[in-house]
């Protein structure tokens, strides 16, 4: 079974760089291959990691959907092919956009084909980051049906600690196994208060640690440039890096 970490927050927390910090780190500690997943229907990781992304899996639903199968193939060796085509190699990991329909009507079947065909492809990797959405929701469209690890980011505003603690409330409730849930503090400028720590305690949630404010890392963002590729001194990747380090495996 894939260890897989799944990522969650507020929009503007950072979730999605953080999301490529992780894949970083999973590299550069020979933990490869990693399946990446954008299941974030604002999907942008494939930016974050400086990859191009031609294909979705929600194209592939939406074709089949609208019976756009060519002559001769069939709906199994079609998904297949579609999955294959959604895959973009890069070096130690794999990215896969999951998309979303674009219209109405039943996807009961594609996904189905689909489901069979990602519970294949998930078990050729030791380690699944899967970036989301706020709601959980995204990570049901995933074979897999636990998470070892769900990393809720967070800044430290008010708003984004109760989206944290709501999305945390949430995992517990949808039936995807989660082992652990930890809490990330993005973008900090200072020692988070006492306030600020005990209302993470009261509503259950680990601090796992915080990542601090770094004009580098909005000047990539700002530039275009993939946050992946920050130096390896940057004091949010080491700072980043200290936390994956303690929680895991």
């Amino acid at each position: 079974m894939p260890f897989s970490i799944a990522l969650a927050g507020k929009g503007g927390t950072g979730k999605t760089t953080l999301a490529g910090l992780l894949i970083k780190y999973l590299v550069k500690t020979d933990r490869t291959p990693i399946l990446a997943v954008d299941a974030d229907s604002n999907a942008n990781l494939n930016e974050v990691c400086g990859l191009e992304v031609t294909d979705t899996l929600g194209n592939a639903r939406e074709e089949m959907r609208k019976g756009i199968v060519p002559s001769g193939m069939t709906k199994d060796i079609f998904m297949n092919m579609k999955l294959q085509q959604a895959v973009v190699e890069d070096d130690g990991f794999d990215l896969i956009v999951m998309g979303r329909p674009e219209g109405p009507g039943c996807y009961c079947a594609a996904n189905t084909l689909l489901t069979g065909f990602l519970e294949k492809l998930t078990g050729n990797y030791p380690y699944i980051v899967m970036d989301n959405e706020a709601g959980m929701e995204h990570i049901s469209r995933l074979t897999t049906n636990n998470v070892d690890i769900l990393l809720i980011t967070s800044d430290t505003s008010r708003r984004a600690l109760q989206a944290a603690i709501r999305i945390n409330d949430l995992a517990k409730d949808l039936n995807i196994g989660v082992s652990k849930s930890y809490l990330i503090i993005n973008q900090v400028k200072e020692t988070p208060s006492d306030t600020i720590l005990n209302i993470i305690k009261e509503k259950g949630l680990e601090l796992a640690g915080t990542i601090p404010e770094d004009n580098e890392v909005y000047e990539y963002d700002l530039n275009g440039r993939p946050t992946i590729e920050l130096p390896e001194d940057n004091t949010a990747v080491l700072a980043a890096y200290e936390i994956f380090d303690k929680i895991i495996e």
